[in-house]
């Protein structure tokens, strides 16, 4: 399971594609999916902090918070963009925050409300994704117009296929990022 920083050195550029779509509407903006105690997908909006340190959530007492805590899976989607199709998406294991001088200096410069029950999660990152659908955005030569341009992230030490969840590739690629080209369907 990797850190957010240890993917964003690995792969700056999608990285960094990824952060402009989950904070493309100020601070962080996505639709988090957790597992809920019987198996089934919950969504909700949230708002992931982005830091040189990691990828973060502030989860205020509620069922997602509940999932998180149990199971600890979870993906997170951009919200859609207004000008574009293009999407991001991360998947991976949520685990709560215990270092309180991280939790307070993320408590202070995201403004989360002293008050609140909220607890603090970092997120792991097992497989990013990052779809452009306009072609001199994305920057991949030979992409046929109007096909979106997928460029994915596989963690190389995630979790065995039976441990990860249902919507990362199974099969693990020797090579850790890859240009996916779309056919029509």
């Amino acid at each position: 399971m990797a850190s957010w920083s240890e993917f964003a050195a690995d792969e700056p550029r999608l990285a960094d594609g990824i952060r402009v779509l989950l904070q493309q509407y100020g601070p962080g903006f996505g639709y988090l999916a957790t597992v809920r105690a019987d198996g089934g997908p919950r969504v909700h909006p949230v708002s992931p902090v982005i830091t040189a340190e990691g990828l973060f959530c502030f989860i205020i007492d509620s069922p997602k918070r509940r999932d998180l805590e149990r199971d600890g899976r979870y993906a997170l989607h951009s919200f859609p963009a207004e000008e574009s199709d293009d999407e991001a998406y991360v998947a991976g294991r949520a685990r709560p925050v215990t270092d309180p001088v991280l939790v307070a200096q993320l408590a202070h410069s995201a403004r989360a409300e002293p008050q609140v029950d909220w607890r603090l999660f970092e997120f792991t990152v097992d497989v990013a994704m990052l779809t452009r659908r306009e072609q001199h955005i994305a920057g991949i030569p030979g992409l046929a117009p109007g096909r979106p341009a997928v460029r994915v992230w596989l963690d190389p030490n995630a979790p065995p296929a039976g441990a990860v969840p249902l919507a990362v590739p199974q099969a693990r690629p020797t090579r850790l990022t890859r240009d996916v080209q779309c056919t029509a369907a």
